[in-house]
């Protein structure tokens, strides 16, 4: 049960503060909060989710892990799925122009959205909306309406958008619908609150302003950086450098193992609910030391302490002592294996080992790859079709089995 008050209010701040980059303004959601308790109720607290992916990594948990730290102290979580703005592609942080995807698309992509969401959220005390449900009511002349709400010369100040101007790059028309969009949202559902990432800070303002010209108080805005992967980059799909929310234990705790060591205070930040002050002295102790405790409450939180601890002793034994895990995955080939001998980029790409053909090519090249423990450093190499299985790995931590049945 919720006790409000002034200690309520203290606590609620800290929660949206934490590792904040922007909070517009302190003041504004103080104010709120206060009102709030004096009613004994909490704020309505706003995310947006596009559906552009079918899954979900440990970056875009970032918001939800804040999201369900306020949802614990009584605010009402508002997880807005974007079905229409994910048909218009959001232009933030792209310098191209981003493919509009299909309705069907999307619905199929937020299948494991949703249930990706709830590991980290109660999804029965979510308000789980569809901005469909607003958009597909809307004759043109009120898109005509709704474009009026600002100029061409507003819509250009965003960095997005110099960018690619200066770069000669495309802007397609509907790309300036994106931000006002998001912004409605926030005026159907009356948010009080709106999170996002850095890369967000130009919508989200853009939803202050809409719900201002429609008589509402002001959503305040909190943004939290966009982390980086594992090879320093932001963390991307398309980069094959992210830990998804459901990869197992063991996988999960040993790709945290190999951030960067400059990546880890951010982590920790972010990722984990430990204490600064103990962020603070774990940074200042050996590397590996800060790095086990960060995989191991990343882990915990999505697998369970026992599955962390699990992990914890397999990555040990693994590489402190030089063993193989002792529970390596079996793959089978799903293609046809030439007699030539296959593409060691394929093998990798294809038996999930690598994201991409290029990251294959890379850790080839870096001498990332084993083939039954002898390192193969030619990303052109062709591997003769196997008579039993072939043990592959891929870094320190992937390995697979991998068997053909042609």
């Amino acid at each position: 049960m919720t006790v409000f008050g002034a200690s309520w209010i203290e606590a609620s701040l800290a929660a949206f503060r934490r590792g904040a980059v922007e909070l517009i303004d302190e003041k504004e959601l103080r104010a709120k909060l206060t009102a709030a308790s004096k009613e004994k109720r909490g704020l309505r607290v706003k995310l947006g989710l596009d559906p552009s992916s079918p899954d979900l990594h440990v970056g875009h948990s970032i918001l939800l892990r804040k999201l369900r730290d306020v949802q614990e102290l009584g605010h009402t979580v508002v997880l807005i799925v974007g079905e229409a703005t994910a048909m218009v592609g959001d232009p933030s942080g792209r310098n191209k122009l981003r493919p509009a995807l299909t309705r069907e698309v999307v619905r199929a992509n937020l299948k494991t959205y949703t249930d990706q969401a709830g590991l980290v959220l109660d999804m029965e005390a979510t308000e789980l909306r569809y901005n469909t449900e607003w958009f597909d009511e809307m004759a043109f002349e009120d898109v005509m309406r709704l474009c009026a709400r600002m100029t061409v010369a507003q819509m250009i100040q965003r960095d997005t958008f110099q960018q690619r101007i200066q770069a000669e790059e495309p802007i397609g028309i509907h790309e300036f619908l994106y931000p006002l969009m998001q912004g409605w949202d926030s005026v159907m559902v009356r948010a009080d609150v709106e999170l996002g990432g850095t890369d967000q800070l130009f919508n989200l303002l853009v939803g202050r302003d809409l719900q201002e010209q429609e008589g509402q108080e002001r959503q305040v805005v909190c943004t939290t950086p966009l982390i980086n992967g594992l090879d320093g980059r932001k963390m991307s799909k398309s980069f094959g450098n992210t830990i998804g929310v459901t990869d197992p234990p063991n996988e999960m705790y040993g790709r945290t193992m190999a951030i960067e060591d400059d990546a880890m205070e951010t982590w920790f930040v972010h990722l984990t609910r430990v204490p600064e002050d103990e962020i603070a002295a774990l940074l200042a102790g050996h590397p590996r030391d800060a790095k086990a405790r960060l995989a191991q409450e990343l882990t915990a939180f999505f697998h369970g302490a026992d599955a962390a601890r699990s992990a914890a002793e397999a990555f040990d034994k693994q590489f402190k002592q030089k063993e193989l895990p002792d529970e390596i995955p079996e793959r089978e080939f799903p293609g046809d294996w030439p007699e030539e001998g296959l593409p060691l980029t394929v093998l990798l790409r294809e038996v999930g080992l690598t994201a991409s053909g290029g990251e294959a090519r890379r850790l080839i090249d870096q001498g990332g790859v084993r083939l039954d423990g002898e390192v193969i450093g030619d990303p052109k190499a062709l591997v003769p079709r196997p008579s039993e299985n072939l043990l592959v790995q891929v870094g320190k931590r992937r390995f697979a089995r991998v068997s053909y049945r042609g």
